[in-house]
């Protein structure tokens, strides 16, 4: 290990690592972020993990280290707190690097947003709300792949692994006096199990922005084009869009060309992904259009008509009541999705049921009384 200043160290040996982890699995938390790039790649390259005790910063380097198993101890102890800020992106890195993500989780920015403050608050600005300590932005998109890391990157990444850590301190506090500790792990455990499933590439079609417009014979061409560019970009750790980009899914499934020439007029369509892969494309629009009728998919959902957003309104509101109440941010209780989720189940004459999405504490707080507006019985929906 380096000492790079009073309160940091340096961690390049997979000994040195692994002692520190030993430490780290003594402590009730550890504060944990990520410098990473993901530019043109499928899966984010990390580039550097910072680690904050409450006491000192501990920089690990990834392209040094080789045995990640005592990290992985570590992120997996249920009795090791780990506080990360706005962590989907986090979770990939550590997936990636050694398999598993951290967990229990405490996450600071929805923290902040349980304690009433602004949602989805940075994390430049949520340091300067709590620990009135204004935080440089110059390496926030430095290259954190070079070596040596700059004086200024290693002093920017030890600042962020202490002020986390001062953050956890002041934040846990409030979280657990006001109640909220349990529905926040709740929250941060959901967000676990998802960063940590493999979307199945047969599926990866119904993700696409305007495949609801397709007819069934066109979605079965537009299924393999999209679960080929899922497959390809994993394997080949290559960006989707840099493969196929995804404006050009639909027109390929509608428009069906059927040499190079004819694929390169379509919009969007990269020289680059006609030269590599475009027979390739080719083949597969072929054996999309020789579907049998009784394979081909069912026709996907369309957005909900401008009509339903009376009945979404009215919903939200029963979450807007209940933010209120608790003092939590209203973005916190009912997101869009499921709310929309719901309006589908008996869109538009109803009955209308709670859906899948709507989970854990939401789904106990909450599904009775939104039934009740949904389903036009809400004298029960004001029973706050």
């Amino acid at each position: 290990m380096t000492l790079i200043q009073s309160d940091a160290l340096y961690i390049e040996q997979d000994d040195d690592l692994a002692r520190c982890c030993a430490e780290w699995l003594r402590l009730p938390y550890v504060a944990i972020d990520t410098e990473f790039q993901r530019t043109e790649t499928f899966f984010p390259i990390a580039g550097l993990i910072q680690v904050g005790d409450g006491e000192r910063a501990y920089l690990i380097d990834p392209l040094a280290i080789r045995d990640w198993h005592p990290l992985v101890e570590v992120l997996l102890s249920p009795n090791v707190i780990k506080v990360l800020h706005s962590c989907s992106e986090d979770l990939e890195v550590f997936h990636h690097l050694c398999g598993t993500v951290p967990q229990p989780l405490f996450d600071t920015q929805l923290a902040a947003a349980y304690l009433g403050m602004e949602f989805s608050m940075g994390y430049s600005r949520l340091v300067q709300a709590i620990l009135n300590v204004e935080l440089p932005k110059g390496e926030t998109r430095s290259d954190w792949l070079q070596r040596p890391l700059s004086p200024t990157q290693l002093k920017y990444a030890v600042d962020d692994a202490l002020h986390l850590a001062e953050l956890y301190k002041v934040l846990a506090p409030r979280i657990e006096e006001a109640g909220f500790t349990a529905w926040l792990l709740e929250d941060t455990a959901e967000q676990c199990r998802c960063a940590g499933s493999v979307s199945d590439p047969e599926t990866a079609y119904m993700q696409i922005k305007q495949a609801w417009r397709l007819k069934p014979e066109e979605l079965a061409i537009l299924k393999p084009l999209a679960a080929w560019r899922e497959r390809e970009a994993r394997a080949r750790d290559q960006a989707r869009n840099r493969l196929l980009r995804e404006a050009t899914l639909c027109p390929l499934a509608q428009r069906q060309p059927d040499s190079l020439q004819a694929l390169s007029r379509i919009e969007d369509m990269h020289p680059r992904s006609v030269r590599q892969d475009g027979e390739t494309v080719l083949e597969l629009i072929r054996k999309g259009a020789e579907t049998p009728r009784s394979e081909w998919p069912e026709r996907l959902p369309e957005p909900l008509p401008a009509d339903a957003q009376r009945l979404l309104k009215s919903l939200k509101k029963v979450g807007q009541r209940h933010a209120q109440r608790l003092g939590i941010a209203p973005e916190i209780m009912l997101r869009k999705k499921v709310l929309e989720a719901m309006v589908r189940t008996g869109y538009p004459n109803g009955p209308y049921c709670l859906p899948d999405e709507l989970i854990g504490w939401r789904r106990t707080l909450m599904g009775e009384e939104l039934l009740a507006v949904a389903n036009g019985n809400q004298g029960a929906s004001n029973a706050d």
